[in-house]
């Protein structure tokens, strides 16, 4: 039986997949120098600053098995450490970004396994890189495709984009923080329908209820180009201001709004310590370009 069909019972059209390239400009997307080598993802960079990591499991819509994430946060660590890096965009296909964890993986598995063996947790590594990642959706994101949308900073969506957590369709829960993590961004109610009745999205929809920022124009490897554009203007910026920024707005979620402001004030002061400040508001004064050396 094909992935999809064990899956979510939504996708009822066989798994015929396939593997399609970015359509980007010739030569503009060229592999990342690292030694290390990888069976489940595609690491480029297409722009200088901007690195694009792509799952690459076609035949298995992208299904996210313990080697795929495992490979995953290799890259976004090996991103993250690299100086000449600014933005990360993740992607998948034009059919699906993710569809959701690996059933076959999971099927037979025992609670003292999945317990003592922490099954899932390392998913959340990527919470813990620094630099902004920026997801640029295509096709079905749901299960685990939708949580792992949701663990990174932007999300883009292409008109065909389906977000969705039907694993009470398969008799579980969301495992992965769907539940969480859509509750404080939609609210409640739509979480509740969402993760109890198991029903898809459109990205319209997602789009007005604030789980993407925005659908980006129809066309096949659009929405990876847009957030490549976007990548590129981050990467334009002071890599410390930015990743102060995102430290800031990820505290939103955790801290009272008196907390919030306190800490945010706090990087706000720490920040003129920068030679990025100094360079930043001189320029303004000044009125030209600034160059921001990162420090």
């Amino acid at each position: 039986m094909s992935i999809c069909r064990i899956l979510y019972n939504p996708l009822k059209t066989a798994c015929v997949f396939r593997s399609k390239l970015i359509k980007l400009s010739p030569g503009n997307i060229r592999l990342m120098s690292t030694e290390t080598q990888y069976n489940h993802i595609l690491v480029s960079r297409p722009e200088p600053a901007v690195a694009l990591v792509t799952l690459n499991r076609p035949k298995a819509l992208n299904a996210l098995s313990s080697p795929l994430f495992l490979e995953l946060n290799q890259a976004f660590r090996e991103a993250d450490g690299d100086p000449s890096v600014s933005a990360i965009v993740l992607t998948g296909s034009e059919k699906a970004f993710a569809a959701g964890a690996d059933i076959k993986e999971m099927k037979d598995l025992e609670f003292a396994d999945a317990y003592k063996n922490r099954f899932l947790e390392n998913w959340a590594e990527m919470t813990r890189i620094r630099k902004p990642i920026i997801a640029a959706v295509s096709g079905y994101a749901l299960g685990g495709g939708c949580e792992l949308a949701l663990m990174c900073d932007i999300i883009l969506a292409s008109p065909t984009a389906k977000f969705g957590q039907p694993e009470i369709n398969l008799g579980t829960i969301p495992g992965g923080g769907g539940s969480q993590r859509l509750a404080r961004i939609i609210g409640k109610s739509r979480t509740m329908e969402m993760v109890l009745t198991g029903r898809m999205i459109s990205a319209q929809e997602a789009s007005e209820w604030g789980l993407v920022s925005r659908v980006v124009k129809e066309g096949e490897g659009e929405v990876v180009k847009e957030a490549i554009s976007v990548g590129k203007e981050i990467a334009s910026k002071s890599q410390v201001a930015v990743q102060a920024g995102k430290e800031v707005c990820n505290a939103a979620y955790e801290l009272t709004l008196a907390e919030g402001l306190r800490f945010e004030r706090r990087i706000f002061h720490s920040l003129f310590a920068t030679k990025d400040q100094k360079e930043g508001m001189g320029a303004f004064a000044e009125k030209r370009k600034p160059n921001f050396t990162n420090e």
